[in-house]
């Protein structure tokens, strides 16, 4: 087993749709792959699949030992990127020591982790009885690990292959929920003498919504209703308002359709202008990238009527969003955060969902209340998600000091042991199986969840040598 065999799996992954929900083309392959090596290959009703290889001659009495990863990556890409998730491959590039994929999502998370798998499956490696498990859906709910049922693998001992910062082993990570508000669609005639214009910010550099909420990057959504907040003083009409994508990203572009009076089509322009400068400056670091611009259109739709744009702009004004608290146990480590992540309109919904994370669960409810009352007060219904739930740390982890001990012989420096803000399905496996030992590590990515999602060749070398050390010298 080496990295190339890694890569050239992952290579193979990019090729085979599998977006949240939609898995049934890499499940396929998974069987398949199964199949064509005779190994043990079960799947349960929902989709989770586990490959089981037997233990090699005189391995036979170490105890079984799971690989885990998820078979779902985020699909994301460039706006006006010609490019059809449920059916192109993902377009990437060798360069500079990365593999990226520069106007789509690459989808190293997980991808990576299912090719890190199967090399060891495909390998000549000696291991005790190896079962890689592949969820289902995690990035949209982790729907395979609330519905795997205890008894779908026997392994005491789990490595989770979905972290992204090599030199650091993870124990332990947030727990999380989605809320949604809806608001119910009412319009009014288009007022005499108005125009059109469509609104835009985008170019931001969005990211995980876990992993990146620290970064300070622009929620695009919540910077183009500020703009229009400040604009309330002016008699416009908003006929649309759309931004952001999944839950657990944060919104790289936004877009609304407004009607002003002709005479201050120009001003609206230039007030929008104006946000722009600002906006450069208070994003100069973080988020360089973001642009704006305001374009005359036309529109089919009547504006909404005027309380409930107010109230729209207003709450998504409102709502919180970014870092609420840092933990006071872990230097650095982000406690809570929520998510302002998307507004979609149907033909007669408003919906805007937002997602929180907490490794405190009191905290994660009262986040999630904090943005339930900010809707609520603006007359939306509102529904929370179930909870996943976090992982608490176990510091005398057999796994730990094994990976290590594997760490430190092989690169000579001790690796960073921490918890991670974003979640992980480990806290629900040890709701399924209470006895379960885990840990969870891989190969530097960047900028997950969003265009121009990239993995480091040379994190990967050490992410693989360090997999198969552990893996060989389970015992």
């Amino acid at each position: 087993m080496n990295a190339n065999t890694v890569l050239d799996l992952f290579k193979e992954i990019t090729r085979i749709p599998r977006e949240s929900g939609h898995e049934a083309p890499v499940t396929a392959w998974l069987q398949q792959f199964a199949a064509d090596r005779g190994l043990e290959c079960r799947t349960d009703e929902t989709g989770n699949v586990v490959i089981i290889k037997p233990a090699s001659p005189g391995k036979e009495n170490i105890p079984a030992l799971a690989l885990q990863s998820h078979q779902d990556m985020v699909c994301e890409k460039l706006a006006g990127f010609d490019f059809d998730f449920s059916k192109d491959p993902i377009p990437y590039e060798i360069r500079d020591g990365w593999m990226v994929s520069d106007n789509t999502t690459l989808g190293a998370d997980d991808g990576i982790g299912i090719a890190a798998s199967l090399a060891l499956l495909d390998s000549d490696v000696p291991t005790g009885k190896l079962e890689a498990l592949f969820t289902i859906s995690e990035e949209t709910g982790m729907d395979g690990a609330f519905a795997i049922k205890p008894g779908f693998i026997e392994a005491k001992t789990l490595i989770n292959l979905d972290s992204e910062d090599e030199g650091q082993l993870f124990v332990g990570c947030a727990g999380g929920l989605e809320t949604y508000a809806r608001f119910d669609i009412e319009r009014e005639p288009l007022h005499k003498g108005y125009k059109c214009l469509t609104l835009k910010i985008e170019g931001g550099i969005g990211g995980h919504s876990g992993d990146d909420i620290n970064k300070e990057r622009a929620n695009c959504v919540q910077q183009l209703a500020r703009f229009l907040y400040t604009e309330l003083q002016y008699d416009y009409q908003l006929i649309s308002f759309e931004g952001g994508g999944k839950h657990n990203a944060i919104a790289r572009d936004a877009s609304a359709i407004i009607a002003v009076p002709a005479d201050e089509v120009n001003d609206m322009i230039e007030d929008l202008k104006a946000f722009g400068e600002v906006l450069k400056q208070e994003f100069a670091v973080a988020d360089p990238g973001l642009r704006v611009s305001a374009t005359p259109c036309s529109s089919a739709e009547k504006p909404l009527a005027e309380g409930l744009a107010a109230t729209l702009i207003s709450t998504l004004t409102a709502c919180p969003h970014g870092v609420i608290g840092m933990s006071l146990d872990i230097p650095g480590l982000v406690e809570t955060s929520t998510n302002l992540a998307s507004v979609k309109f149907s033909e007669d919904k408003i919906t805007v969902c937002t997602s929180q994370r907490s490794s405190v669960r009191s905290e994660l409810h009262a986040i999630a209340e904090k943005v339930e009352a900010t809707f609520f007060l603006g007359g939306a219904e509102v529904e929370h998600t179930p909870e996943y739930p976090g992982w608490k740390p176990n510091m005398q982890s057999a796994i730990l000091a094994q990976t290590v001990a594997s760490y430190k012989r092989l690169f000579g420096v001790d690796p960073e042991v921490k918890a991670i803000h974003a979640g992980l399905e480990c806290g629900l496996f040890l709701e399924k199986f209470p006895d379960l030992d885990m840990i969870s590590f891989g190969p530097t990515l960047r900028g997950v969840h969003a265009p121009g999602e990239k993995l480091e060749l040379s994190s990967l070398d050490k992410f693989v040598a360090l997999l198969e050390d552990v893996v060989v010298n389970f015992k």
